[in-house]
């Protein structure tokens, strides 16, 4: 995709250049702020779990934490379940990470709106996949959600595969959220609008894995 960015500016920047030379300057400067605003988007450092630990929820994105509460989790648990959302800005690291090892017991893509990624009704209605996670002695589900600029998910895992914390299980374009739903009795180490690394941050401590 970032070839196919380069080679769209390049043409347009020499058909400014043929066709409007007085602007070709300003148009080239401009370019280049874009291409660099796409390239740091689509940025995917390398990072490193400190602890490999199933007994530990790892943040699955980069973001800023904008839900902490109980909820009815109704695709799946048909239960309560403890509800911690990471949203995403367009300036994030978008890539999605697996935030604990086991075997992927359920996935589904839904295709939806693309409501605001902090609206609460874009869980049950946006675009949107859900993995739900088997450690053994415990299930936790995560669900991507397309925000309103994010017209595309995509996912690197599928059912019964077995997977490893840590590992990049997708990608969401631009704005978007990020949902977990944890047992009741999970510690969560995290705050309201706190700020969070995937890979970094440990987002709750299970009372068992």
């Amino acid at each position: 995709m970032l070839a196919i960015f380069a080679l769209l500016l390049s043409l347009l920047n020499f058909a400014v250049y043929q066709y409007l030379p007085v602007v070709f300057w300003p148009t080239l400067v401009l370019s280049a702020v874009f291409y660099g605003i796409i390239v740091q988007f689509f940025r995917n450092p390398v990072r490193v779990i400190p602890v490999t630990d199933n007994g530990l929820v790892y943040a699955p994105a980069d973001g800023r934490v904008c839900v902490i509460e109980e909820v009815t989790e109704t695709e799946y648990f048909n239960d309560r379940r403890l509800q911690v959302s990471i949203f995403m800005s367009p300036f994030n690291v978008h890539v999605n990470r697996n935030p604990v090892s086991g075997i992927v017991r359920y996935f589904k893509y839904h295709p939806g709106k693309y409501l605001v990624a902090w609206h609460p009704k874009s869980s049950t209605e946006n675009e949107r996949t859900t993995v739900v996670y088997d450690l053994g002695g415990a299930q936790i589900l995560m669900r991507q959600i397309a925000g309103a600029l994010a017209k595309r998910i995509k996912w690197y895992v599928s059912e019964g595969q077995q997977v490893e914390q840590g590992a990049e299980m997708g990608f969401i374009k631009f704005g978007s959220r990020v949902d977990l739903y944890l047992p009741l009795n999970t510690h969560v180490e995290v705050l309201m609008d706190e700020q969070v690394k995937g890979n970094k941050t440990v987002i709750a401590r299970l009372e068992q894995a």
